[in-house]
């Protein structure tokens, strides 16, 4: 495909297709006894979402903006409310923060004198809270896993004051024991194992930064992980609580260098740490010196239609379906350098398109709500910012589901649902899935924390049921061939080749999108909202709120 198309023609393209596509529907039957996703749509939408002309629809690129004219041109041609008064758009502020260590004088001194780090080799940094400029001269103080949770009875902050402190933690969360098999969700990593919630954590706490110790197996992912992220620019929220003023991991050997550095054994206080009680301990160590970043504030959208319900009174209530709209964008200048992002998370757009086609002609009793959040690969941004300012009240909404790559390996016998098990939803799916000829995948213990890295978690934090629906693996037809298909995208993950191919089989993307159809069908019209299940964490969040 073409890589250079003036603004103008993409316009006119976007627009054009945006009126041609969903033309062949007028001619559908009216208002069928169940809402059918169909592939010919899905398929439509996934061609050009992922084509060059979009650009790898990245965040603050042209492509963004040219994906969210077109999504939004789409809401409109197939009858979806404006979700956001009389708009589509839900305005989501950005800060680009990039650190700049070559103009930074930012060190690390133990025991009195200078310890040498290497930014990029040894640690990285860039300020939480998109200021430009701090200067530091503060003590670190280890936190061992910068945890506190009551259900628990844990504390790792117990008794300190982390006003002028950077606090040092480690990734993950504490170890199931033969007394506490379940502790901390047992094998399955917890929230709290995240490295976004020890920043949160931390920004909490007033402290002046964090650094995270990273291993291979905590974090599960190698430094390289950690190096192509923090040296390129970082997005965060530029509304709502800011993060500290310094955030960044350092390296195991860095950690042992410095630790022994300052008189204190690393391995000893790992240990100390996995024991309920642990107190903070201070490092005979400090950073020093002044942080400088580049930080610029862009402007991106999520958006939002909506299919009013019929019911008088369930109508105020929603079900909400989502899916991410951005990738990678343009990167580099020689050779391929468009993420088209075919699988991530085109597919997911796409399918959520030919959902709402559905759905607008067959409306449930409560209202149904079709949202693609931005700035995902950033973060959870778009999603995030949602659940900060959201558009239908969180204590009126029945459940948020999520689609992200969706499987181009064909039909299965199963569908994933990780995470619906923690609400009335696990349910729900068990029944959908069977009244569909399925079932639900296996459980597997959840090691890498995949349920808090998808846009779903951000209502799921602020209390409302939600999970991401994922592929299946028990191919319908040809085993093999799936296998082959889903082992051939995982070398695809987030580079130029996750594109297009018209010989795709979208047998699977229907099955999804018609699973999570028929899934938020079934929420919106039962009789009441799904619960979280007794002692859920998260459960816990809404009824706090709906007092």
């Amino acid at each position: 495909m073409p890589k250079k198309t003036s603004p103008l023609a993409l316009a006119a393209f976007a627009t054009s297709a945006a009126l041609a596509l969903p033309l062949y529907a007028h001619a559908a039957p009216a208002k069928p006894a169940q809402p059918t996703v169909e592939e010919a749509p899905l398929r439509a939408h996934l061609a050009f979402l992922s084509s060059d002309l979009l650009e790898g629809r990245g965040t603050g690129q042209r492509g963004g903006d040219l994906t969210v004219a077109y999504l939004e041109a789409q809401a409109m041609v197939l009858g979806l409310k404006p979700g956001n008064g009389n708009s589509y758009r839900q305005p989501v502020k950005i800060a680009g923060v990039k650190g700049l260590p070559e103009q930074s004088s930012l060190a690390v001194q133990a025991n009195g004198a200078a310890h040498a780090f290497t930014y990029g080799k040894d640690w990285v940094w860039a300020p939480g809270d998109s200021q430009p400029a701090h200067t530091f001269n503060h003590d670190l103080v280890f936190v061992g896993y910068g945890i506190v949770a009551p259900e628990e009875g844990w504390n790792d902050y117990a008794g300190l004051d982390c006003t002028g402190k950077v606090v040092v933690a480690m990734v993950n969360d504490p170890q199931p024991t033969a007394a506490e098999a379940k502790r901390f969700g047992g094998k399955a990593l917890t929230y709290y194992g995240r490295w976004t919630y020890k920043f949160e954590e931390a920004a909490r706490h007033k402290c002046a930064g964090i650094l995270l110790i990273h291993t291979d197996a905590s974090a599960s992912y190698g430094w390289s992980v950690v190096q192509n992220s923090w040296l390129a620019e970082r997005f965060q929220l530029a509304q709502g609580t800011p993060g500290s003023g310094l955030q960044g991991w350092m390296t195991d050997p860095a950690a042992r260098g410095l630790f022994t550095a300052a008189g204190q054994d690393l391995d000893k206080l790992r240990a100390a740490a996995e024991v309920k009680g642990f107190k903070p301990v201070a490092l005979n160590a400090k950073v020093v010196g002044d942080e400088k970043a580049a930080v610029r504030t862009i402007e991106q959208f999520n958006v939002a239609g909506v299919v009013p319900g019929t019911d008088p009174k369930l109508k105020d209530e929603v079900v909400i379906y989502s899916a991410h709209w951005d990738h990678l964008g343009k990167q580099g200048t020689t050779g391929d350098i468009i993420y088209n992002g075919a699988i991530d998370n085109a597919s997911g757009s796409a399918g959520l398109l030919a959902m709402a086609e559905a759905a607008v002609k067959s409306p449930a009793k409560r209202s149904q709500m079709f949202l693609w959040v931005a700035a995902e690969e950033q973060g959870l941004l778009g999603s995030a910012a949602y659940a900060t300012a959201p558009l239908w009240p969180l204590n009126k909404t029945a459940a948020a589901l999520n689609m992200d790559s969706l499987s181009n390996a064909g039909a299965t016998r199963d569908v994933g649902t990780a995470g619906a098990e923690r609400t009335d939803l696990g349910k729900m799916a068990e029944a959908t899935a069977k009244a569909m000829g399925m079932r639900i995948a296996k459980p597997e213990p959840d090691l890498a924390g995949i349920y808090f890295r998808s846009d779903h978690f951000a209502f799921a934090k602020a209390g409302v049921p939600a999970f991401s629906i994922e592929p299946g693996s028990e191919a319908v037809k040809n085993a093999a061939a799936a296998k082959a298909i889903r082992d051939a995208y995982a070398a695809k993950y987030h580079q130029v080749t996750d594109e297009y191919d018209p010989a795709w089989d979208l047998s699977g993307m229907v099955q999804e999108t018609q699973f999570a159809l028929n899934l938020g069908q079934m929420v919106a019209n039962a009789p009441k909202m799904p619960a979280w299940k007794a002692g859920d964490a998260f459960g816990a969040v809404r009824a706090a709120a709906s007092k």
